[in-house]
């Protein structure tokens, strides 16, 4: 390694001028540091090696800066690897301090000092490169701080708990149970009194994180121009207004007395967004004995009969390592799921605020961790008060850049399970978002008729004459074989139409990029892309041209952003609900609906009484009394726990509908209690189609899955949905009913539907959405948090081996009673929980 850079400190001056072949070394060398995007601030600024005193690796300049340094001061002497610009090396740690012995169990054994698992810990955060016989700089001093903290224990005779431990246990129950930040100097304070005088338990929040702040992770703040028209990063770092709308980078307040006024020396923008880098994040994943074979777990099952249990037995995953043989030959690198959604940090009832995370998950990991919020990383915080609708991909530049830098380069990480540096690479293999996000990332209108990005220019949707909605009836016989009989029925759908065409199938990547080329569709980043843009809208469904198609592999993919079932399935429930139940202002069957049904269909006898001017009653809604019966029917149901919330409080037994259902309560009752509960009140023919959709939901939210069931699932949905089109309305159907025809089709190319869906995103929003301490500054109080959450977790992997899980508390039900015995009873029915209140005797008669 030395003999190759020997040209950092010779040749720098010949014949008294700078001499070419160093300063094309030197080219070299910031290309190098720039393909390392962990090691770059900004896009183009990188730590300048020069020997001044205020460089030396420690101060962040821009490339050109630094050659300039470079020429007139030289190398700092000895950095020959080059660890501040991305190149890692593998210390074999073999001094009489640390030594590293590779055995069944993993685990590094010391000689000279106490070599717990708080030391590996702080070894595994630091990194390969990280010596402990070397002389610590400014940035290694972090480290030996834990490491001797975790060598003092926390008190004299205390063998349990060191300084370290201590702190990281109680940074960990902080963050598990979202405490604050008083709670935790009070808690500190009050343990300080019950330990003796000369204990190292730390005081108060402050010199915790102080003390475990090695074991965080970078953030960006990068700053924003007011109105989400552009970032101030890359090229346009050094701006200081918008080149869109030319408003100011900075705030130009004024402060002072009546006599004198003070410009505001400290520059403060109008907004700024944070990035947390994904690099880091993946390659703590390789840094921790507890997580490091997991991610080899995707390469290492396999199938069993036939069944799909993880998105890599799918086709798409299997189609891109047979597109792509040099990626899929490393099975350590990650393939990388992104989902965004907004939240309202202050409630429905407080101030207007839209908040957006974007946040990335890998897949390599096994069932029982992947999508777990453990292995979830916030990598953008898109900053509001505005929802940022299609300028979101402003704010997905620097993640797209990183994403290019991890697919064409990689970056050196350290495999400690294996003791040896790979090159790691990583490739996003899709989106996952509820509707209207799904037409943020991906540039294709979800509203009006053209809303299903698979049928696309071949939708046949329409605009109903009375109430002026679109509505996609009989958009479903195109799926059904050519010889099926519902092609030729022209009574029960549109009146007098045969259905002739049949469904074109779902376009390439390769095609939607040659189409969104030829309209010559512009990226929101671009200065002219809203006008461009705006005028092309009209003539298509497309909007934009999304920020993904600059990732090079993105056209190679079979799915590329995901229909979540989550918000489909509980669509089509409410619908089906509403209707059936008659709900005011929510129920499809309404006066504008019974005008207009005649006009496309043909069913006389719903239509309107011309003598009385009243509509006669439909076969698919329930009278008083049936729903009364129904609704105590729920209102009684108990579930096992932590299967179901409690439905019970759902029912308004006054006004005959249920209220406050959330998403997983509609998922338990459509497929679980909707075929049951409308069983006796609704004629066989109603009944059936209802109870098909609801078991389609059941399938096709299998754990596992097989190619012949899905393909059967395929076939059967265009059937179901056709059976709710000779039952339901026009105005029943609108986009949410006909998405249903695709999603066993995406099930079948890209694995079990779990993977993605909603529910796991939805519950970690909740999570960051806690992180909210102070209103004022909401993007800053979460990425506070969020890093200390991290730094918290990572400690959470040393504290029981093998368990990359957060400590869990138990459940309440999870107590048995030991001491009921009885013979006839089997193990499995032994009663769970225990008794509350005082023991009661009572004897019988025969007694």
């Amino acid at each position: 390694m030395e003999d190759d850079r020997e040209w950092m400190y010779e040749g720098r001056i010949v014949n008294g001028m700078f001499s070419n072949e160093w300063g094309d070394k030197v080219d070299e060398f910031v290309a190098f540091a720039l393909r390392h995007p962990e090691c770059v601030n900004g896009g183009t600024a990188i730590r300048c090696p020069c020997t001044l005193v205020q460089c030396q690796n420690k101060k962040f300049l821009n490339v050109e800066t630094v050659k300039v340094h470079l020429y007139r001061n030289g190398f700092v002497p000895d950095y020959y690897v080059w660890i501040y610009h991305g190149e890692k090396q593998v210390h074999q740690r073999c001094s009489s301090s640390v030594r590293v012995s590779v055995s069944e169990t993993d685990q590094m054994v010391s000689d000279n000092m106490n070599h717990t698992t708080y030391h590996r810990m702080v070894c595994d955060a630091a990194g390969p490169e990280f010596n402990p016989d070397e002389e610590p700089n400014a940035e290694a001093r972090n480290f030996y701080d834990m490491i001797r903290a975790g060598d003092k224990p926390v008190y004299e005779g205390n063998s349990k708990h060191t300084q370290l431990s201590a702190a990281v246990r109680m940074l960990e129950i902080k963050c598990r149970h979202r405490c604050s930040q008083a709670w935790f100097d009070d808690m500190s304070n009050f343990i300080q009194e019950l330990l003796p005088q000369d204990s190292l338990m730390p005081l108060d929040i402050y010199s915790t994180k102080k003390l475990v702040r090695g074991l965080g992770l970078p953030v960006q703040v990068i700053h924003c121009c007011v109105n989400n028209c552009m970032i101030y990063w890359g090229d346009d770092n050094d701006l200081n207004s918008c080149k869109k709308c030319g408003h100011a980078r900075y705030k130009q307040k004024v402060r002072g007395s009546r006599n004198r006024l003070y410009i505001r020396k400290l520059k403060v923008p109008y907004k700024k967004m944070h990035y947390f880098p994904i690099t880091p994040r993946l390659q703590r994943l390789y840094a921790s004995t507890s997580t490091t074979n997991e991610m080899r777990w995707h390469s290492e099952h396999h199938m069993e009969d036939g069944k799909m249990c993880h998105p890599s037995d799918a086709p798409a995953w299997k189609h891109f390592d047979g597109c792509f043989p040099d990626f899929s030959s490393e099975v350590r690198n990650v393939m990388l799921g992104l989902f965004a959604d907004g939240f309202q940090p202050f409630g429905q009832s407080g101030q207007q605020y839209s908040l957006w995370p974007v946040v990335v998950t890998p897949y390599n990991l096994p069932p029982d961790l992947c999508m777990k919020e453990e292995f979830m990383f916030l990598t953008v915080l898109v900053p509001g008060p505005t929802n940022p609708k299609g300028k979101i991909d402003v704010f997905l530049q620097p993640l797209i850049a990183e994403l290019k830098s991890l697919w064409g380069v990689g970056v050196q990480t350290y495999d400690i399970s294996k003791r040896q540096n790979f090159q790691m690479r990583a490739v996003l293999m899709w989106t996952i978002n509820d509707f209207p996000a799904y037409s943020m990332m991906s540039g294709w209108s979800t509203a009006g008729m053209l809303a299903c990005l698979h049928c696309m220019e071949d939708s046949d949707a329409f605009r109903l004459i009375k109430s002026g909605k679109q509505s996609w009836f009989d958009n479903h016989r195109k799926f059904l074989p050519m010889n099926h009989p519902y092609r030729r029925n022209t009574k029960d759908f549109i009146k007098n139409r045969k259905v002739t065409k049949q469904f074109p199938g779902v376009r390439s990547g390769d095609e939607i990029l040659q189409d969104l080329n030829n309209r010559g569709l512009r990226k929101v980043i671009d200065v002219d892309a809203e006008v461009v843009n705006a005028a092309i809208s009209k003539t298509c469904g497309w909007n934009k041209r999304s920020i993904f198609w600059d990732l090079p592999y993105w056209c190679e993919h079979l799915l590329r952003h995901n229909l979540d079932v989550m918000h489909i399935e509980k669509n089509v429930f409410d619908n089906i609900f509403n209707t059936v139940f008659n709900i005011p202002g929510k129920t499809k069957d309404t006066y504008k609906s019974r005008d207009e049904l005649n006009k496309y269909c043909r069913r006389p006898q719903f239509a309107q009484n011309l003598v009385t001017s009243k509509y006669p009653d439909v076969p698919f809604v329930l009278n008083k009394s049936q729903k009364k019966d129904v609704l105590e029917w729920v209102k009684k149901l108990r579930f096992p726990d932590g299967y179901a919330s409690n439905l019970g409080r759902c029912v308004d037994a006054n006004k005959l509908k249920m209220f406050g259902m959330k998403s997983h309560d509609c998922h338990v009752f459509m497929q679980r209690l909707l075929p049951i509960a409308l069983r006796e009140f609704l004629p066989n023919r109603i009944w059936e189609p209802i109870t098909e959709i609801s078991l389609f939901f059941k399938q096709l939210t299998s754990s596992s899955l097989t190619d012949e069931e899905l393909r059967n699932l395929d076939e059967q949905i265009p059937v179901i949905l056709c059976n709710l089109e000779k039952i339901f309305p026009p105005s029943f159907f609108d986009s949410m009913e006909h998405l249903p025809v695709h999603l066993a089709y995406e099930a079948r190319i890209a694995g079990p539907v779990h993977y993605r869906w909603m529910y796991p995103p939805e519950r970690y929003l909740r999570k960051i959405k806690h992180k909210i301490m102070n209103k004022a500054q909401v993007e800053g109080s979460i990425s506070i948090g969020y890093i200390m959450d991290e730094a918290a977790k990572f400690a959470s992997f040393y504290f029981k081996e093998g368990d990359p899980t957060l400590p869990l508390k138990e459940k309440r039900n999870e107590v048995y009673l030991d001491d009921i015995v009885d013979d006839d009873m089997f193990e499995i029915f032994k009663p769970p929980g225990k008794a509350i209140g005082c023991r009661r005797e009572t004897v019988s008669s025969r007694q």
